[in-house]
């Protein structure tokens, strides 16, 4: 049975949980959660005897920043066609509800097993974020999220159950706009420029995306620029939430204050480290997020991880009571560690680049559709950025307005690679093409907008 909603929260005792008591709740957990996994998981009890780790050593939190990390290779080496089983796996075949696989882009895809109890704690992490974010009985939600493999629109769904909110499961953006005009939903969600486009369509209808109702779009599955934040939110005249989740079980959501997303701390634990440095990182710098499933104490699950490595990277803002009244950390907008490239010792992501694309005056020639490719320059220690702008109507673009504001933007954010540009070490050219004229544009799949090609 769900909770009682009460105003602004879905389980107003733990969202609300003062610091030192939320604490002890996720110690409690750890401990279970370890000794779970050492009594129901083949890999994580072979791994603790091969690190000589006891797992009764492991009473807080924070010894876990003493274990040893695993990776998505770390998955895929310990189940078939590696291993002879599925190695991770932590219940029984016949508990297993569902098996998922992540996308595979990088190799093998890595499985994973949902038990029901799974499902109803993914539920509760998105359940958490919808009220946070002001939905409630009576909203309608669009999902333009895939209903395959991935968890997302699932999850998303069995929320809602729980929340008197109606989902219409197009599970795409581009379902005809009868689906707005009947069903009059108060929400979508899919990526930004799914409802760029969308709202593109509704415009070459004649319509206006303002007029038709939606009082909420929520953007999640990638990270994006809070530049194209503002223009969507412009577009459709509505507030834009943002939301980051995984298989793994990070869900984590942006509530109505919008200063960071919260973590689910009492469902999942998140530390940061820097593989550079070979150490996790203090609060306020930049690291890869290390998530810990913690299982409340008694319950079951699927197949958990413990110090798994998302290759996501992020910074925890801040562990101070939110103006929301939710005492869970927030972090920054999670980035793709294989959306970023290295120049010369810095550092640029996909996101910087977005950046520079959604600069409000430029955004009058443009469509938001980019692509960056980046190549080694005539001599080896230089490097060259080809930006590819896709533009409604090229021939009348201000080129000069456009490649101004970008510069301006990206050399600003990112001063390491301003200092390479201005000693002639970094250059950047700019190409602009009619609506459909980006290579992305006749690719398949999620489209790769920043390609190292030195």
């Amino acid at each position: 049975m769900c909770p009682v909603m009460k105003d602004r929260y879905y389980r107003e005792s733990i969202e609300t949980m003062e610091r030192a008591a939320l604490d002890d709740l996720i110690d409690e957990r750890t401990r279970y959660t370890v000794q779970y996994a050492n009594d129901h998981s083949p890999f994580y009890r072979r791994w603790f005897k091969e690190h000589h780790i006891d797992p009764q050593s492991v009473r807080t939190h924070e010894d876990l920043l003493t274990l040893p990390l695993i990776s998505g290779a770390d998955i895929r080496a310990h189940q078939p066609p590696v291993s002879e089983e599925f190695e991770f796996r932590s219940a029984a075949l016949e508990e297993i509800f569902t098996i998922h696989e992540t996308s595979g882009t990088s190799g093998t895809p890595k499985s994973f097993f949902l038990t029901w109890q799974d499902w109803e704690r993914f539920a509760e992490k998105y359940a958490r974020i919808f009220v946070s974010q002001g939905f409630g009985p009576g909203d309608r939600i669009i999902i333009c999220a895939s209903y395959g493999m991935n968890v997302g629109a699932n999850t998303m769904t069995l929320a809602a159950r729980d929340l008197g909110i109606t989902i219409i499961p197009t599970g795409r953006c581009t379902f005809p706009l009868r689906t707005i005009r009947s069903y009059q939903p108060t929400g979508i969600v899919g990526s930004v420029f799914k409802l760029i486009r969308l709202a593109r369509q509704i415009k070459g209808e004649g319509l206006n995306p303002e007029e038709l109702g939606v009082s909420k779009l929520v953007v999640g599955g990638e990270a994006f620029a809070d530049e194209s934040r503002v223009y969507l939110s412009e577009l459709w005249e509505c507030p834009v939430f943002n939301t980051y989740g995984s298989t793994e079980g990070s869900m984590c959501g942006e509530c109505t204050a919008m200063q960071g997303l919260h973590v689910p701390e009492d469902l999942v634990h998140m530390d940061l480290y820097d593989p550079g440095l070979k150490k996790f990182v203090e609060e306020g710098e930049c690291g890869r997020i290390v998530l810990t499933t913690l299982l409340p104490v008694g319950l079951a699950c699927g197949m958990l991880l413990i110090n798994y490595d998302t290759e996501d990277t992020s910074v925890v803002l801040t562990r101070e009571r939110c103006t929301c009244g939710r005492t869970h950390m927030r972090i920054y907008t999670p980035q793709r560690e294989a959306e970023t490239v290295w120049i010369r010792g810095t550092p640029m992501n996909r996101v910087d680049v977005e950046r520079g694309v959604f600069q409000r005056e430029s955004m009058e020639y443009l469509t938001g559709e980019y692509e960056a490719f980046l190549y080694s320059g005539e001599e080896k220690e230089k490097n060259v950025m080809r930006v590819s702008m896709e533009s409604r109507h090229p021939e009348s673009c201000n080129r000069d307005l456009v490649s101004e504001n970008f510069l301006k933007s990206f050399l600003a954010a990112k001063p390491g690679l301003r200092q390479q540009y201005e000693e002639g070490l970094f250059s950047i050219e700019f190409n602009f093409t009619p609506p459909n004229g980006l290579e992305l544009a006749t690719i398949p799949g999620r489209p790769k907008r920043l390609v190292d090609r030195r």
